[in-house]
């Protein structure tokens, strides 16, 4: 797929973690024991973004702090799927662990260690980070704990000041709610774009319908996108609705989907295309996401 120019550049900010998927034959035996797959794969849902961008071809730059020991392992595998990697090494604090149980029809259920994650600062996010980029995409595990979240908030600010677009994936229902809808809310103001899933959406807005939750979040963001998994999505923008079906795929493992669909709708909205050609990218990469086993692409780097 065709690269966009440097001008089109993204910088990601989120989370990089170790992902154990775990996929029982049957529900879990309290006490005993179920066969089943397991793997271990790299993922994060800001790593996942970057890795999926660059994937379709998208100029992008990744921040993010891992454990020191691991530090140039996932430089080089970060490199070698084309992001440019900007990486803080903690000494303390070891890469964060995501334990994901995966029933049998792909959905999935976490269990998380964020690790190095927690100490995301602001000296981790230099202003040059910001230099030729066109948007800044923020995950919402980076706003869910004071002292990442401070970094991330700062940085948004000064993307700002400079003209620089900012998008923001809420990532998860369960720490959403715990830290608080209004405060989440007061954060991401004066985002450009906002892309919860279904359930997001319904815990940031109260409502149940899909057309009230696009007019209350319409009525706050500039683009709003709710992901509907196999529903596919809608979106809204300036008080006119977009919606794009989801085609009818295997589903083996929803990890990384949300991802995804975030590169394949962004590739196409940076590049020019209009809202409704961007939503079905967007429903397109997702869709093919769950067709393989974790959160990033199954083409292996060289």
């Amino acid at each position: 797929m065709p690269r966009l120019d440097a001008g089109r550049r993204v910088l990601v900010v989120g989370d990089v973690m170790t992902d154990v998927i775990a996929r029982p034959e049957g529900p879990v035996i309290k006490g005993s024991d179920r066969r089943a797959r397991i793997r271990t794969r790299p993922g994060g849902s800001g790593a996942n973004q970057a890795v999926w961008l660059a994937h379709l071809g998208v100029p992008v730059t990744f921040a993010a702090r891992v454990g020191a020991d691991d530090l140039d392992r996932i430089r080089d595998r970060l490199g070698k799927f084309g992001t440019v990697p900007r990486l803080a090494a903690d000494p303390e604090l070891p890469t964060g662990v995501l334990v994901t149980l995966v029933d049998p029809d792909g959905e999935r259920s976490f269990l998380t260690d964020r690790g190095a994650n927690l100490a995301l600062s602001a000296g981790d996010l230099p202003d040059d980070l910001l230099d030729g980029v066109a948007l800044l995409a923020i995950s919402g595990y980076s706003l869910f704990e004071p002292g990442p979240r401070a970094a991330v908030l700062d940085l948004m600010a000064r993307a700002r000041e400079r003209g620089v677009r900012v998008a923001v994936d809420p990532a998860s229902a369960s720490f959403l709610a715990e830290c608080g809808i209004e405060r989440f809310l007061d954060w991401t103001q004066g985002a450009t774009l906002v892309l919860p899933n279904a359930e997001e959406a319904q815990l940031l807005t109260g409502e149940t319908d899909i057309e009230r939750q696009l007019a209350v979040l319409g009525a706050r963001y500039d683009i709003v996108v709710v992901k509907r998994g196999a529903q596919g999505a809608e979106a809204i923008r300036g008080g006119v609705r977009f919606a794009a079906k989801a085609p009818e795929v295997a589903v083996l493992d929803t990890t990384g989907a949300g991802d995804a669909f975030l590169a394949g709708f962004v590739r196409q909205w940076l590049g020019g295309a209009s809202l409704q050609e961007a939503l079905g990218a967007g429903v397109a990469a997702g869709s093919r996401a769950t067709t393989h086993f974790g959160g990033q692409p199954p083409e292996r780097p060289d």
